[in-house]
Formats: structure tokens, sequence, C-alpha cells
């Protein structure tokens, strides 16, 4: 093999897309403490040095990972009406901060990066096609997008949670649904309430519930 097509092969391996994969893999398996230049160029088999010419430090390969992530569920949708594909594109959010509960951390963080501008465009951008007046859609849009990542990022620390040792899913709600049946009727008369429910209920459901009921609220924003 002539050396030029050596070159050539080592600076496919060290793309920075290849690195950002790579990144997402270690963020995944060992959270944002595992992911040290070291542990990445061990990884990819290469010193770090290579990678810093791709990625100048740990905040922006943290940014590009997280692009990676969201850029995949913000972008095309199967519908073609706006607030069908707001449902999709908010649900697709909550999944994937769910299974990359990292990402919901960054976005908090970096409230400027690339990633949250995606997320507000696909969520904000198909506010005008339901005919949110342009005076209203920096509130609609801010409502919407907050809640989507504050339900989201809830959800996954809720789900990575030490409830007293109990992991399995059914019984922290159970747990709950006990400790809130047993609140005082005069004082938590609500929560009462809602300990009946609270064991069965369903969180992507409930979190697609409330995007409706945001929805519902935006298109009387006249």
């Amino acid at each position: 093999m002539a050396a030029g097509q050596r070159n050539e092969r080592r600076a496919d391996a060290l793309s920075r897309e290849r690195i950002v994969a790579e990144s997402v893999e270690i963020l995944d398996a060992e959270g944002e403490a595992g992911l040290t230049f070291r542990a990445l160029a061990a990884r990819l088999s290469t010193g770090a040095g290579a990678i810093y010419h791709h990625v100048a430090n740990k905040t922006e390969l943290l940014s590009a990972a997280t692009e990676h992530v969201i850029a995949g569920v913000v972008t095309d949708t199967g519908s073609e009406q706006p607030a069908e594909s707001i449902r999709e594109i908010a649900l697709g959010v909550f999944d994937a901060i769910d299974a990359h509960p990292w990402v919901g951390t960054h976005l908090s963080r970096e409230p400027w990066q690339t990633a949250m501008l995606r997320i507000w465009e696909a969520l904000g951008g198909r506010l005008p096609a339901l005919g949110v007046p342009e005076q209203r859609r920096f509130d609609a849009a801010s409502a919407l997008v907050s809640y989507v990542l504050g339900v989201a990022g809830q959800n996954a620390a809720n789900a990575r949670r030490d409830f007293g040792g109990a992991t399995d899913r059914s019984v922290v709600l159970g747990a709950v649904a006990v400790r809130w049946a047993e609140m005082d009727d005069r004082e938590f008369p609500f929560v009462r309430y809602l300990s009946s429910q609270v064991r069965d209920h369903d969180d992507r459901e409930q979190f697609l519930a409330g995007v409706d009921i945001f929805l519902a609220g935006i298109a009387t924003a006249g």
C-alpha cells in the first residue's frame, strides 16, 4: 500500500465524525466523567494530539456529541401537519434524552449551542403554520421548548435515581403511590387524589398529553 493511501485511511479514521461517534459511546457507557481525551485516544488507537486537531476541548466535544444526537430527531418527520410534526419532534427529543441523559445536562448548560438552536427551530419554526401571531411566537416557543426539555430531563434523571435500591419502575411508582395515599387529606388533597393514578401512568403518554395541552393553548393564542 502506498504512503498516500495509508495517510488517507488514517485521516478517515480520525475524522471529526468518527471522533464524535466514539464520544457518544463513551458518554452513554460512562457519563461525562468517563469522556477524556486519553480514553478517546485509546479507543481510536491514536494520540490525543490528533484529536485536538479536530476538536479544541472537552466542551466542544460535548457540544458536538449533543448536536449529533439531537440532529437525528429534529430534522425530518413523517407528517406534513405542523402540530403532528411538533409532537413527533418533541417525543424524539424526549426519547433521545432518555437514552442519552448527558444530552439533557449539556443542553441546559449551554443554551446557545447549535443543538439548542436546532430544537428551537424545529419546534418554534412550525408555530407560524399553526396561526400563532408574530407577537406571541417567542412566548409560545419558549414555553414549549422549556416544557419539552424540562420534562425530558426530569424523566431521564428519575429513571436513573436510586430509590432506596429499587430499580423496577413499577416498584418505584408503587412506593410513590403508597406514600402519596398516606398524606394528610386536608393539607394535600390533590396529591392523595393523584395517588390512585401515579402507579400505572406511562411517562411517554403523559409527556405527549402535556404537549397536546400546549398545542391547544397555542391554537387559541390570538
